[in-house]
């Protein structure tokens, strides 16, 4: 079936849950308003059904290859990169001094989750540039900004993120790759970095990788890491490109999914780099990308979760079979089943919410920049750090549950590759994988998110969540608010017992074992909000008869599908919080290997 984007979903998100009126307010985006989201999100929305997935299927079937150094871009994918470069899609928050059109991040999520549900092995091209972007802006000199922002920024040229190595991966801190310095100003990087996603193609002219490694007197261990840009070729005084520099693709990965996505093993052979930024402060650098980066693949988890939830439900409507206990009729659509119909709701109840805790996230940057004061920037700053380890774990691992659902509805032909339901299982499933595993999420929000303040960014936000409670009973009675008022009850307590926790440090193994389930019971709670928020605005969007009352009343409806299936089940997300870790410390090897 086609994909069609969520034009309207996406609309609703933003300006009724997320708050996008906060972010006008601030005056920092005189050019945005909702006729230029609407126009913003249409456009991206076209793009993305007319020209982005038709190729996901051939994508995955054909992928991207590899041969004598070079890397070919699966069949359509280079002549449609250059249509979204030529629509100046990698430019919508970029600074005008950039090039680009100063739109509010939030928007750029948006339009990007249509990119990604249409196609998701093409969006992680543009994503990575978009981290670039962000790098570059914010610790580049003027000269790189010059030399090489304008021009990722217009999408004539790509950006990669060069981390991970054969004995490096979560673990930053033990990579090896060198950089020694040419006396000249530049640097010889030296070593092999692999899972590099998009490493090398043939889309645009020019590469820009930005790598971690260490200089010759660095310190051993994260603190001594730096962060180096490495053209794929020379760029001259007039800016156009010279010789070929010394790194090179040895070869791509064979992987479960997103073929079209170039995963390289690439080789740095004294290839000519630039510092970018301070010396062995690397990796607090590379986390500005990381950051971006997470909360984007947060957004891919939605998209491919829209695109499988799109494609089970045009079979549960087209596939016949059995009798409708609605309406009686024989041989009827799987739709009109009620264990069907209950997954169908389920999928689009954990959507609409993972939609929300990201495009929040992205609200939450926003004002943690341009807010007026400084303590509401700091308020949104502490926002946006607890959002964004929720936002990308979450948020992907309900793209993996939906997409497993999507294919659980096709029945035995979800099972069969040629139904095209088994490609987003596959797709979906690196997402809770790259850009730090989805176990180094939960570590970060409990480890550094949860108390950098002191936790007060959680006490805002479950302050917050309460006050929408005293809304809700007005909207509702009975299990609707009684669910939503035990889900936040748990979060405090959880929220509460981790911070105590926290101030022994004889407790650590404690918090650490506590880390996914509270993830996971804060993510739970915090989608249910959205939802809660969501049905607020559409009650007083149906008392003012403006707009469809059918769709509105699904905005309803939605929340207490997500209270009765999530928020009734944050009972035992608490009891996983507390198993503690001497627990965890008893199931050696010789418990589990049996």
């Amino acid at each position: 079936m086609t994909y069609r984007a969520p034009v309207r979903d996406l609309a609703f998100t933003l300006e009724s849950v997320a708050g996008m009126a906060d972010v006008a307010a601030t005056g920092a985006f005189p050019d945005y308003d909702a006729d230029v989201a609407g126009a913003v999100l249409e456009a991206a929305g076209q793009f993305s059904e007319e020209v982005l997935a038709p190729l996901n299927r051939i994508g995955d079937q054909k992928g991207s290859t590899y041969a004598n150094g070079a890397v070919t871009a699966a069949p359509g994918f280079a002549d449609a990169y250059r249509q979204f470069a030529a629509g100046g899609w990698t430019g919508l928050s970029a600074s005008t001094e950039a090039g680009g059109q100063a739109l509010p991040k939030a928007l750029e999520l948006a339009a990007y989750e249509t990119v990604h549900a249409a196609n998701m092995a093409f969006g992680l091209c543009p994503m990575l540039s978009l981290a670039s972007i962000e790098a570059l802006e914010q610790v580049g000199t003027e000269e790189q900004k010059a030399k090489y922002l304008t021009k990722l920024v217009s999408g004539e040229w790509t950006g990669a993120m060069v981390l991970t190595e054969p004995g490096a991966g979560s673990d930053l801190g033990s990579l090896i790759t060198t950089a020694t310095p040419n006396g000249d100003g530049t640097y010889a990087l030296n070593g092999q970095k692999i899972y590099i996603t998009w490493g090398d193609h043939d889309a645009t002219d020019n590469i820009v990788h930005l790598v971690l490694a260490r200089l010759p007197d660095a310190p051993k261990g994260p603190k001594g890491i730096s962060l180096f840009l490495a053209s794929k070729f020379a760029v001259k005084e007039d800016g156009t490109l010279g010789d070929r520099n010394a790194f090179r693709p040895v070869g791509v990965e064979h992987k479960l999914g997103i073929h079209a996505s170039p995963t390289c093993v690439m080789s740095y052979e004294g290839a000519t780099a630039e510092l970018v930024g301070q010396p062995n402060q690397g990796l607090a650098h590379m986390f500005v990308m990381m950051n971006a980066a997470r909360l984007a693949v947060g957004v891919e988890g939605v998209g491919i979760a829209e695109r499988a939830y799109q494609h089970a439900l045009a079979y549960a409507l087209d596939r016949r079979q059995g009798r409708s206990v609605w309406t009686g009729e024989t041989n009827a659509p799987i739709f009109d089943h009620p264990d069907v119909r209950r997954m169908l709701s389920v999928m689009k109840a954990k959507i609409s919410a993972a939609r929300a805790v990201c495009l929040s996230t992205g609200v939450a940057a926003d004002l943690a920049r341009h807010a007026g004061t400084d303590e509401e920037r700091r308020h949104w700053k502490g926002r946006e750090d607890l959002f964004t380890p929720i936002a990308k774990a979450w948020s992907t691992d309900i793209g993996c549950e939906v997409a497993s659902m999507g294919v659980q509805i096709h029945g035995g032909m979800g099972f069969i590759e040629e139904t095209g339901a088994a490609q987003y299982y596959r797709d979906a499933r690196i997402a809770p994988i790259y850009e730090g595993t989805n176990g180094i999420q939960a570590m970060d929000l409990v480890g550094r998110k949860l108390s950098m303040d002191g936790g007060d960014a959680a006490k805002a936000l479950i302050a917050d969540m309460k006050a929408t409670l005293v809304d809700l009973g007005k909207l509702y009675s009975g299990k609707p608010v009684e669910r939503f008022a035990t889900a936040i009850e748990a979060v405090e307590d959880a929220t509460l017992w981790l911070l105590d926790q926290k101030a022994d440090p004889n407790a650590a193994a404690d918090v650490l074992a506590a880390a996914d389930a509270y993830l996971k019971l804060l993510g739970d709670v915090a989608g249910g909000w959205m939802l809660a928020k969501g049905a607020l605005a559409a009650k007083a969007k149906l008392d003012a008869n403006d707009g469809d009352p059918v769709w509105l009343q699904g905005k309803l409806d939605l929340y207490e599908v997500y209270a009765a299936n999530v928020l009734g089940h944050v009972s035992s997300r608490l009891a996983a919080v507390g198993q503690g870790g001497d627990l965890l410390r008893r199931m050696t090897v010789d418990a589990l290997a049996g």
